[in-house]
């Protein structure tokens, strides 16, 4: 299965695209070429960039201590595991002190880094890192693996806590709705929201089926279109669209 996603506000769009970015941060930081060193370093900056909303921290403070007091209720229920409930609640308290603890902007300490500002400036124009632009790039690319990587977690590791309350937030998400199958009549699908209150809506199919939804919504309807995908190459949809089978989870804290 395939599962797409698709925010229904800026918040968690946001945090989706953080997701994303801080996912390639920790693979290509763990890589040893210079070519995926590079492309660490253009994710930090996207990070950067994505984080820089003035209420991104407080948002997740303040989502993470909803989910603290709706995981408090269920205190004492023989139903529920205590262990994993203090587990959960754990891992919420520690993420928000970490967030609490963070001060200023964030990444304000690599804005104040004029080398690695000079590189983000430079990473915008097509060809604008070479050796000759930026002698003294080329010369850290060339530093031991084990020094760069080294480097690098330090410039990571301050926003760390922001990676660790959007993952805890996220999963609840995504695990607040359930699944149902639904069928795309001719390749289209169409449900009246009656101005629901989903943040998110995640749709799966089948992954040897040659279709990609294109989903638009708002609080009122939801419509999907599915696009036929042959060899990377989209196509418009035939007059003849087959009936899509595909799964939907509306998601919602």
């Amino acid at each position: 299965m395939i599962t797409y996603e698709y925010p229904f506000n800026e918040r968690v769009r946001a945090l989706l695209r953080l997701e994303d970015l801080f996912e390639k941060a920790a693979y290509f930081v763990k890589q040893q070429g210079q070519r995926e060193h590079h492309v660490m370093l253009l994710s930090l900056f996207e990070i950067l960039e994505v984080a820089g909303r003035a209420d991104l921290k407080m948002d997740l403070i303040q989502e993470l201590e909803r989910q603290r007091q709706s995981l408090l209720a269920f205190r004492n229920n023989p139903e529920i595991s205590e262990e994993a409930l203090s587990a959960a609640l754990y891992e919420i308290e520690q993420s928000s002190a970490a967030l609490l603890a963070m001060t200023g902007k964030i990444g304000q300490y690599l804005r104040e880094n004029e080398w690695l500002m000079s590189i983000k400036s430079r990473a915008v124009i097509p060809g604008g890192v070479c050796e000759f632009d930026l002698p003294s790039y080329h010369y850290w690319l060339h530093q031991d693996v084990a020094v760069r990587q080294k480097t690098m977690r330090e410039w990571l590791q301050p926003l760390l806590p922001l990676r660790d309350g959007l993952t805890i937030v996220l999963r609840l998400l995504r695990a607040s709705g359930a699944g149902e199958h639904q069928l795309a009549r001719g390749g289209s699908f169409q449900l009246m929201l009656s101005g629901g209150t989903s943040q998110m809506v995640r749709v799966s199919l089948e992954k040897q089926l040659p279709f990609v939804p294109e989903i638009s919504a708002n609080k009122y309807a939801l419509n999907i279109r599915f696009v036929r995908q042959d060899t990377g190459s989209r196509q418009r949809q035939p007059d003849t669209a087959p009936d899509i089978p595909f799964d939907i989870v509306f998601c919602n804290l």
